[in-house]
């Protein structure tokens, strides 16, 4: 199997789930930007790929973190953060949405978990978003980032080299 294998076509993902749940592994589900990869991502993953058998992200489509983030991001490219990331160990499954929230990502993958960073809460999450977890059955857990590791961070120390 080679990395690019991991990406999945968004027509493609209920398929995908359907093949996931028919072999009985529990899927883990986690989103975001993945602008640029770093320490604090790849321990966010695996940390979240240990709540299940087999771990799916989403990636933000280019539009959808210019949305979020303004206007010089992404600095990757979604086809090129989607394969750094399907090049992961802890990644079995990457697929890019075009909303700037995650509600019909979810909707469509059916986590048995949904993984978010510490820095939310059950209350701050989109509360679209938790409901597209809680009513196919899914369950939400927090989990810490890494303190001090982030692309915004790193984008700062770059603008003043």
């Amino acid at each position: 199997m080679t990395f690019r294998s991991k990406i999945i076509a968004w027509d493609k993902l209920p398929e995908w789930r359907k093949a996931v749940r028919a072999s009985g592994k529990k899927l883990v589900v986690t989103n975001g930007c993945f602008d640029i990869l770093h320490l604090g991502h790849v321990t966010y993953l695996e940390n979240a790929r240990n709540f299940g058998d087999t771990l799916l992200i989403g990636v933000n489509s280019d539009a959808a973190v210019r949305g979020l983030k303004g206007a010089g991001r992404p600095v990757n490219s979604e086809s090129d953060r989607a394969a750094i990331l399907a090049a992961l160990a802890s990644v079995d499954g990457v697929c890019i949405f075009t909303d700037t929230t995650a509600t019909k990502f979810l909707a469509a993958a059916q986590p048995d978990i949904y993984v978010k960073g510490g820095d939310y809460t059950l209350d701050t999450l989109n509360q679209d978003e938790r409901r597209a977890v809680e009513q196919s059955g899914g369950k939400i857990i927090l989990v810490p980032f890494v303190p001090g590791k982030s692309t915004t961070a790193l984008l700062e120390k770059i603008s003043r080299l």
